[in-house]
C-alpha cells in the first residue's frame, strides 16, 4: 500500500488500493485456464533432453539431473535440465574429474534433491569416491564429503532437511546418516552415524541353491518418514526368489529395529502423510505396512507398482507401473488411499524416478529416456 493510502486508511477513510497483485494472480489464472481448455489429459509431457541417460532424478522444481547422452566428439557431463521453464542446461563440474567420451564408470551416479531444490548431492563414477555438494541457488560446488569404497546405492535428503542418508551394496553393505547444520543445509566430513549389516535368519541348506542364495547383500532403497523421527532402509536378500525386509532406524539416535518382512525384492519404498504406514513395491506389487504394529504383516494393495511416492499432506499416492494389463506398455496412475481408487492414468515406460512439487499441487515423473511428465489437476 503506497503511502498516501496509508495515510487515508489512517484517518478512516475509504481509498482505492492499487489491483498489481490482483492482476498478476487474475492472468496466472487466466492462463492457466487457457492451458486447461487447450488439453484433454491432466498430464503434461515435456522433452528434457534427447537420448537415454542411465540415471535421473526430479526435484520438487522440476529440476532434471541426468547423466547428459554421449554425443560424438563431446566429453560426458552430468547435467541438470529445467523441465518447466525450459532453462539453459547446467553442467556440474568438479576437481580432477576425468573426461570420458564414452566410459562405463559413466553409467554409475546418484543423485538427492534438498526438500526445497536448493541443494543436489551427486555421486558419479568419473568423479573421485565421494559425495559432492552442489548449491543449485548460487549454482556453485561447495565439495565433496563423505567418500566411500563402494558405489552408493541410494542417497536422500530427510522430508525436513535435517539428515541425509546413504545406502551402500554387499555383503558388508551399510546405512551412514549426517546431520544437516541448521544454518545452511551444508553438509561435510564423514557420516555421523552407522549401521552395518543386520543379523538375518540363517538359509535353510540346499544342495541345488548357490552359496550365496538368502544371504545379505546390501541396503537398497531408502525413505524418511515425513516426520524426521525414523528411518527405513530395504535389507536386499540374495537369490531370484528371496524376500527382502525392512530395517528401521530411529532418529537422530540412529539405533536400528528388529526387521520388518517384507514380501520379494524391494524396488521402492514410501512413507503415508502420518508417518504410521511405509507403502513398498516388490515384484510388481505394492503393499503396505503399519510402523507400529506387533505382526508387522504386510497388506497387498489392490494394484502393481515398481514406484511409488505419497502426498506430503493427503492420503494419495503417484505410481509408476512397467505391466499395464491388455498392453506391451506402463502407466503413471495416482491412488487414493482410502478408497484404494484409481483417481488418474497416463501411459508411460522408462520412469525412473517420481516426485511431488514444492507446494504439493503437481507430481512429477521423469524417464531414462528424457521425457518429464506433470500430473496437474484442473481447477
Amino acid at each position: 500500500m503506497p503511502p498516501e493510502a496509508r495515510e487515508n486508511a489512517a484517518s478512516n477513510h475509504i481509498v482505492r488500493s492499487p489491483g498489481s497483485a490482483l492482476a498478476v494472480r487474475s492472468a496466472a489464472l487466466v492462463a492457466r485456464g487457457l492451458r486447461d481448455l487447450a488439453r484433454n489429459s491432466n498430464w503434461l509431457t515435456t522433452k528434457v533432453f534427447a537420448g537415454t541417460s542411465p540415471r535421473v532424478a526430479i526435484s520438487c522444481h522440476a529440476q532434471v539431473c541426468a547423466v547428459a547422452p554421449l554425443r560424438k566428439g563431446e566429453p560426458q557431463r552430468l547435467v541438470v535440465y529445467d523441465a518447466e521453464r525450459g532453462a539453459p542446461a547446467l553442467a556440474l563440474t568438479v576437481p580432477n574429474e576425468a573426461v570420458s567420451f564414452g566410459s562405463q564408470l559413466a553409467a554409475r551416479a546418484a543423485f538427492a534433491w534438498s526438500p526445497s531444490a536448493q541443494f543436489l548431492v551427486a555421486a558419479w563414477g568419473l568423479w573421485e569416491p565421494a559425495l559432492h555438494l552442489f548449491d543449485m541457488h548460487g549454482k556453485t560446488f561447495l565439495g565433496a564429503f563423505g567418500e566411500f569404497a563402494e558405489f552408493p546405492r541410494c542417497i536422500r535428503w530427510s522430508e525436513l532437511g535435517r539428515y541425509f542418508a546413504l545406502s551402500s551394496p554387499g555383503r558388508n553393505g551399510s546405512l551412514e546418516l549426517w546431520t544437516a547444520q541448521p544454518s545452511s543445509t551444508v553438509l561435510t566430513g564423514p557420516a555421523l552415524r552407522r549401521i552395518g549389516p543386520p543379523e538375518l535368519a540363517a538359509p535353510q541348506e540346499n544342495p541345488s541353491q548357490p552359496v550365496d542364495e538368502g544371504t545379505f547383500s546390501g541396503y537398497g532403497r531408502i525413505a524418511f518418514s515425513p516426520n524426521d523421527s525414523l528411518l527405513a532402509a530395504a535389507v536386499e536378500v540374495s537369490g531370484e526368489w528371496a524376500d527382502d525386509s525392512i530395517l528401521l532406524a530411529d532418529l537422530p539416535s540412529f539405533q536400528d529395529r528388529p526387521l520388518i518382512p517384507a514380501q520379494g525384492h524391494i524396488t521402492d519404498l514410501t512413507w503415508t502423510p502420518d508417518s504410521r504406514h511405509i507403502l513398498y513395491c516388490a515384484a510388481g506389487q505394492a503393499f503396505r505396512v503399519e510402523v507400529e504394529a506387533e505382526s508387522h504383516e504386510s497388506e497387498s494393495l489392490p494394484f502393481g507398482a515398481e514406484l511409488i511416492a505419497c502426498h506430503p499432506h493427503r492420503p494419495l499416492c503417484v505410481c509408476f507401473s512397467s505391466w499395464l494389463k491388455n498392453s506391451a506398455k506402463g502407466r503413471l496412475f495416482l491412488v487414493d488411499l482410502d478408497t484404494m481408487e484409481t483417481l488418474d492414468e497416463h501411459p508411460a515406460e522408462n520412469v525412473a524416478d517420481l516426485r511431488w512439487s514444492a507446494g504439493a499441487s503437481k507430481a512429477y515423473a521423469v524417464t531414462r529416456d528424457g521425457l518429464a511428465f506433470t500430473y496437474e489437476p484442473p481447477f
